[in-house]
């Protein structure tokens, strides 16, 4: 701690803290905001680093990866976070809007992999579904059942509706919120994905095609359940007919309780996420600030700490909770970037 009050003293000292408010200035511990699928992972790390180095214990919130990146890039000066987590990667708008508010050096890490799992209760009968399923269930509108390239509000008020073969029940799911990565993820991946099947809508616009693609049903069968993915597992262990969408290491920590849906006929496992086999495999990430790094102590010694082969490698701890490693290679070339904080050029998104 010694060194690091003689080198704030000198960062006061140097014209570069006008950026930096002073009455933040106090501030010794690392502030993380972001991603609520990253968050296990995170909090992990968080406790092993304050645990075994001199360093205070990182404080987290899980605000979902659009509103950690807000946050992020609101500004520089220690009133602001210093690294945010997401469940997918930044956006080149945000990238621009971190720039516009000053934060010009970023450093990306790219931490593992992630599923995102539609699930439920393992009481209830197991669902098989296919993205163009998933599509039609969720879907604010959809093609017309009778026939023709034209969309409808969404007609389907039972799985079986949608096929004979699903269950005859009525469609109860549960998701997160616009501002969460995973919802991102899951209208990008799972929902296009299913969309895409429908030919007329693959060959509209890219803007209209997303539009439709993206729009979740509002008639209540599908129901926002805030950022905290636990709430929705424990809805769908007291009821068994909803299901769920979230992160895959949220069904490992609750395997007992849930199941995952199969999609496209394949079960989500570390292995079949890693070969992105199965179809709603996405990459998890943390952002860090650099001009955070010579103020407030521990950001960088954290992000080495979590970049590290015995957190996040084959046979890390990490893994114990849920992370999919990154290759090797991947992994090597991530964690050289962090030694040197390398920054972001805008021209990776």
């Amino acid at each position: 701690m010694k060194k690091f009050k003689s080198a704030l003293t000198t960062v006061a000292l140097a014209s570069s803290i006008a950026a930096v408010s002073a009455p933040a200035m106090a501030r010794d511990t690392v502030n993380i905001v972001g991603s609520s699928t990253v968050y296990p992972f995170a909090t992990v790390v968080a406790e092993r680093f304050g645990r075994n180095t001199d360093f205070p214990t990182p404080k987290l919130e899980s605000t979902g990866s659009g509103g950690g990146l807000k946050l992020f890039c609101a500004g520089i000066g220690t009133e602001h976070p210093d690294i945010t987590n997401a469940s997918r990667r930044m956006k080149k708008s945000e990238f621009e809007m971190c720039q516009k508010n000053g934060v010009k050096d970023i450093t990306e890490v790219k931490i593992g992999a992630d599923g995102i799992v539609i699930a439920n209760s393992k009481e209830a009968e197991q669902m098989d579904l296919s993205l163009r399923q998933v599509f039609l269930a969720l879907a604010k509108e959809v093609p017309d059942p009778k026939g023709g390239d034209k969309l409808v509000a969404n007609p389907y008020q039972k799985w079986s509706d949608i096929d004979s073969s699903l269950p005859n029940k009525e469609i109860s799911v549960m998701g997160p919120p616009p501002t969460s990565g995973t919802r991102d993820a899951f209208v990008e991946i799972a929902m296009e994905g299913g969309c895409k099947t429908f030919g007329f809508i693959k060959a509209m616009e890219k803007k209209e095609m997303r539009a439709v693609c993206h729009s979740m049903r509002e008639d209540g069968l599908f129901v926002e359940a805030g950022e905290n993915d636990n709430l929705i597992v424990q809805r769908l262990a007291q009821d068994k007919d909803t299901l769920g969408i979230f992160g895959y290491s949220f069904l490992m920590e609750n395997s007992n309780q849930i199941q995952a849906t199969t999609i496209n006929g394949v079960q989500p496992t570390p292995e079949t996420i890693a070969d992105e086999d199965y179809p709603v495999a996405r990459s998890l990430f943390f952002y860090i600030k650099g001009a955070h790094v010579s103020v407030i102590p521990g950001i960088k010694e954290y992000a080495e700490e979590f970049t590290s082969e015995a957190a996040w490698g084959d046979n890390g701890y990490l893994v114990d909770v849920g992370l999919i490693p990154n290759p090797r290679k991947v992994r090597m070339d991530v964690a050289r970037n962090v030694r040197k904080l390398t920054p972001m050029t805008g021209n990776e998104l």
